[in-house]
């Protein structure tokens, strides 16, 4: 399969820079290989894809994942994660309202499957990211997440936001060992559990148990440092977010 990343890779979600990537990707980019990331996931395809594919080969840099609206539209969605190299093609986000209710719960796995039909042909996967409103959200005692996963086609996985799980009332460590070999990836951020992004820090630094979390994961899970934003120096923030999940890991 292309664009997968070792086990052992330390990644980070690009919308993390998304403002300085919009100034300038080339040195963005490069910033971040200083500073020791190998592998990016990639956001907003339609914009950055061609930049990307361009740049990041000189860099030694890849990009097994991305951030794709698959469920509004697939074909572009798998095309732009072609274009990066990716294997994997996330949905990011569907509307909250969507996760109070079984039936439209299966709705959105159904059109996750059928998405990961076409994926499959061209040698792609699936996967979906979650927020705190799915496992805010209870349906007969369970995360909503939970149910979600159990009509998912085998194929399709889960990229668990352990910030955004233990924000929805997840023991997030717990969650995941349930939801097990399901889990292809893990967004690793932190800061007081709020609802507000602007309170995001460092990893390590916060109330989430990251290093917990890293453990009950499936050693295959590609880690991914992101802040969604935060109050603080954003660029020290991820430095010490890699210096403190890198051991973990072993990278």
């Amino acid at each position: 399969m292309t664009g997968m990343a070792e086990p052992t890779d330390l990644a980070i979600q690009l919308y993390t820079v998304r403002d300085w990537l919009a100034d300038d990707l080339g040195a963005t980019l490069a910033d971040l290989a200083a500073i020791g990331f190998r592998t990016v996931e990639a956001f907003d395809l339609p914009t950055f894809a061609e930049a990307l594919a361009a740049a990041l080969p000189g860099l030694g840099m890849t990009c097994p994942s991305v951030h794709a609206g698959v469920l509004d539209d697939v074909d572009g969605s798998l095309a732009g994660a072609a274009a990066v190299g990716a294997g994997l093609v996330v949905q990011p986000w569907t509307e909250p309202g969507r996760w109070e209710r079984r039936e439209d719960v299966e709705a959105i796995a159904a059109g996750l499957n059928r998405a990961a039909e076409v994926a499959a042909d061209r040698g792609l996967r699936i996967g979906y990211h979650n927020h705190h409103f799915e496992l805010a959200s209870r349906i007969d005692g369970r995360h909503a997440l939970e149910v979600f996963a159990d009509a998912l086609a085998p194929e399709v996985v889960l990229e668990i936001d352990a910030y955004w799980a233990f924000a929805g009332g997840a023991d997030v460590a717990a969650l995941v060992r349930r939801l097990g070999d399901r889990i292809a990836a893990l967004h690793l951020k932190d800061g007081d559990g709020s609802l507000d992004t602007n309170r995001q820090v460092a990893a390590g630094r916060g109330v989430v148990p990251l290093r917990e979390v890293i453990a009950a994961a499936p050693p295959t899970a590609l880690r991914i440092v992101e802040f969604d934003d935060t109050a603080g120096d954003l660029r020290e923030g991820i430095v010490a977010s890699r210096d403190y999940l890198r051991e973990p890991i072993g990278g």
